[in-house]
């Protein structure tokens, strides 16, 4: 099972990577929050192909691709469709919005007014969206990427922490090195690399890919271990929220998925430690003496890994 798990993830990595370069380890987060069934937040400066990794995603399934520009006066109907009406039939008609596809990408999400923002709540929670009293069930897999611009706060609305409690994982693409953006030069010296991206998995490959992940054994040791990490961030002395169930059931999903990507039928302790960061990190506040001390999330997550054993799993047949 986790063989053709790891067998679909190669393929639409090695796909991506044609247009996407240096970003090995954003492509897999990517895989691992949608073959969870999460949505990921991606905070990052303008211009680092945050787009562009939407699109490839998109493209290597041939799944169906929309991109929403948050602004402002961007109304929820905009989002999930409205009814409008038809004067031949004399009856009102759902316009799907872009919300109906495979992969949405919701760039700038913190430009555009809380109550746009709410409209993708339900999307994102249930997989429908209800207008005027009727429930529309979104075509699975369902793909939320968002994104935010940590640099220029003018006239933004922040994401509360609900709310950010809702995305999967929150992670950075960052800037390339400069051998990656020579690489990128050469790639785009004649065409963009994204408009001849071919599908290499179908749909239903990888909506196998996300039931096969459930299936992935996870020892009694490592649920503790896991258990652990989320009750430690509950009782730290420099945050003022740790993380909730929420956040423990991401954490085993994204666990599952990390090992069964990696070509395993069980977690280990290492695959909870890779994806602890992306899963974790946003759902935390620190207190407000931690961040005058210069504390980040990131550092007080790493303090309590070091604090916590790591169990050893037995040789078995798993």
């Amino acid at each position: 099972m986790s063989t053709a798990v790891h067998e679909t993830s190669r393929k639409i990595i090695t796909n991506v990577e044609k247009c996407i370069v240096g970003k090995r380890m954003q492509l897999v987060l990517s895989l691992v929050s949608w073959f969870s069934g999460g949505h990921i937040l991606l905070e990052d400066v303008p211009g680092v192909a945050k787009t562009m990794l939407a699109r490839a995603l998109a493209a290597s399934v041939g799944g169906r691709f929309k991109r929403i520009q948050c602004t402002p006066d961007l109304l929820p109907g905009d989002i999930t469709g409205s009814s409008i009406f038809n004067q031949k039939t004399s009856e009102f008609e759902f316009r799907k919005g872009p919300v109906f596809a495979n992969i949405l990408l919701a760039d700038e999400i913190n430009r555009t007014t809380p109550r746009a923002q709410s409209a993708l709540l339900e999307a994102m929670a249930e997989g429908c969206v209800t207008v005027d009293g009727h429930t529309h069930r979104l075509p699975p897999p369902f793909l939320v990427i968002a994104t935010q611009n940590p640099v220029d706060h003018e006239g933004t609305f922040p994401l509360p922490e609900a709310q950010l409690d809702r995305f999967f994982m929150k992670f950075t693409l960052g800037y390339p090195s400069l051998e990656e953006e020579l690489r990128m030069l050469q790639l785009l010296e004649t065409s963009h690399p994204i408009d001849s991206l071919e599908p290499v998995v179908s749909i239903e490959e990888l909506l196998e890919a996300q039931q096969t992940v459930r299936k992935v054994y996870v020892d009694p040791k490592v649920r503790m271990y896991l258990l652990q990490i989320i009750h430690e961030t509950r009782s730290h002395a420099e945050l003022a929220l740790g993380a909730g169930p929420r956040s423990s059931i991401a954490l085993f999903r994204a666990a599952q998925a990390m090992a069964a990507i990696r070509g395993r039928a069980f977690v280990q302790p290492d695959d909870v430690k890779k994806i602890l960061q992306p899963v974790l990190s946003h759902r935390l506040i620190l207190r407000p003496e931690a961040r005058l001390r210069k504390r980040t999330s990131q550092a007080i997550l790493e303090d309590i890994l070091s604090e916590i054993a790591v169990p050893t799993l037995e040789e078995s047949g798993r």
